[in-house]
């Protein structure tokens, strides 16, 4: 396994506790935060948000799917316990589409001067925004405060009850999608633990999800993974269950993120589940890949 990521990226963080928690070896690939990411794009086709999990020459993104494909590769110890699983994935739902993105701005609004310099600049790009100044990103910072405040309160009230997981009686992809939301806060410097300072329940839970660790990373170069990708051939496409409006498989297809970082990627439709989409794509500088992506939070269209 091979994860590409860099360090203060929450969802990488996201993908390093599942690596943790199922205490897995795996392999560090660490890419540019910000475009271009020249040794990145050859093995996705031009996905360019981070993490990407890649297994020779599967590569995986998103970490809504790079989770399940670990939980399918190893499935013990489980994020998915059948009796959380679907509160589980309601409460990562809201995390990762409610509570992030005002965290985003809170946070990066307050730690301009450690963050690149182009970074905003790129996420604003990743939007179709134009660039913001250090006051727009002031004023989004106070705006954003009001909006993260109460859902940190939400998540202590999650807590109150004495249970020991978000969830429940039991660790779940819940604990990993608010667990990154939260550590964002201090992910680059500490001025604003104060607004974690009030709340022991979740200051002791985030102990305990730390406490996963990041399994046992060795880190490779760019051009190692490449190599790897262009020696190596994608696993057999697995069963198909389209629904009556999908491409067939073998269709020519564009795929992208129906939200932000919208780069299109292109191929023949590998499989596609309830959950998964899959591309297959020749690279010359990386051969023939199939890249996967989740269904959910992707647009998915023939060409």
């Amino acid at each position: 396994m091979i994860l590409h990521h860099y360090d203060f990226s929450n969802y990488s963080e996201k993908a390093r506790l599942a690596l943790g928690y199922k205490k897995l070896a795996w392999r560090s690939v660490v890419i540019p935060p910000v475009a271009p990411k020249p040794d990145l794009t050859p093995l996705t086709g031009g996905y360019r948000r981070t993490p990407v999990l890649q297994i020779g020459a599967d590569v995986y993104c998103d970490t809504a799917l790079i989770v399940r494909e670990l939980e399918r590769r190893e499935p013990e110890p489980t994020l998915f316990p059948p009796h959380l699983a679907a509160l589980a994935d309601a409460i990562a739902y809201w995390s990762e589409n409610r509570l992030f993105r005002p965290m985003s701005l809170y946070v990066s609004g307050n730690n301009m001067d450690v963050l690149p310099p182009n970074l905003q600049a790129d996420r604003a790009r990743m939007r179709g925004l134009p660039e913001p100044d250090a006051a727009t990103m002031a004023r989004a910072a106070a705006r954003s405060a009001t909006h993260v405040r109460p859902q940190i309160a939400a998540v202590d009230s999650m807590l109150a009850d004495g249970r020991a997981w978000i969830a429940g009686d039991a660790p779940t992809i819940a604990d990993l999608a608010v667990y990154h939301a939260l550590w964002f806060i201090t992910a680059r410097t500490d001025r604003l633990a104060h607004e974690l300072a009030p709340y022991a329940r979740i200051r002791d839970w985030m102990a305990k999800v730390r406490a996963f660790g990041h399994g046992a990373p060795t880190p490779i170069t760019a051009q190692d993974a490449i190599a790897e990708a262009k020696a190596g051939t994608p696993e057999p496409a697995r069963p198909s269950t389209p629904q009556p409006e999908d491409p067939k498989p073998g269709a020519r297809v564009r795929i992208r993120a129906d939200d932000y970082g919208c780069d299109p990627v292109e191929g023949e439709l590998a499989f596609i589940t309830d959950r998964e989409i899959a591309i297959r794509r020749v690279d010359p500088v990386a051969g023939e890949i199939v890249v996967h992506f989740p269904r959910l939070g992707y647009d998915l269209r023939p060409f």
